[in-house]
Parts: structure tokens; sequence; C-alpha cells
């Protein structure tokens, strides 16, 4: 993926059962719980390029989510600030390779950063 892909897209669920069958019968989509990612079970379509996770739905967090692809969180929250954005959450690792973090842009809409690689 490439500087502004969009990597990952996450929805917010109170049933994570329910979540579970809906999407899978609705869409195909094989979903599954990573070592590591427990409580947080992880779609991918049938393509096998669009994917994301199915998090639990919160006060901060009650809406789908894009992740999109960045060379450096760094820079590009340094940049959306200057143009009036709000960081939600910083710069967080996710493994030693990739990191996320959370912007809110002008409008309200929050938008996630994703930085790194998820090859071992």
């Amino acid at each position: 993926m490439a500087h502004g892909d969009i990597t990952h897209i996450d929805i917010p669920v109170s049933d994570m059962d329910r979540a579970k069958d809906f999407y899978s019968a609705l869409f195909g989509w094989q979903i599954a719980e990573l070592p590591g990612f427990e409580g947080y079970p992880m779609w991918q379509a049938p393509n096998k390029i669009s994917g994301g996770g199915l998090a639990p739905r919160s006060d901060g967090f009650t809406q789908p989510r894009s992740y999109v692809e960045v060379d450096s969180i760094d820079d590009t929250l340094a940049k959306a600030t200057e143009r009036g954005a709000t960081v939600v959450m910083e710069k967080q690792p996710i493994s030693e390779t990739s990191w996320w973090a959370v912007l809110q842009d002008p409008d309200g809409n929050t938008v996630g950063l994703y930085e790194g690689t998820t090859a071992t």
C-alpha cells in the first residue's frame, strides 16, 4: 500500500457475536481473532485486499473509522493540526514495525492513520 491508501476499516459493534454472524453471512467476510488481538476480530473481504476489525462500541467510537496508510504518522499529524485538525489519539505501536493514531478533521470526522508493515 502507498501513502494515502485506505488500509483498514474499523466497525463499532455492541454485540460481537451478532456482528460476526451478520457480516460474514451478508458479505462473505472471513472473520477471525488473531493471536495478540483477542477481543478484536479482524475481517477480510473476498478480494483479500479490503479488511478491518470489529471493535467494541464506546463513547468516542460510534461510527465506522477508515485508516489511511501514511509514510510518517508524526509528519501527517503535524500537517493535519496545521490545517485545523486535532489529535484524538497520539501515535501508538501495533507491533515492532507498525503504528497507528487517530485525528479529527475540522468537520469532526475521525480518521485513523497507519504507518509501517505487518509483514514478519
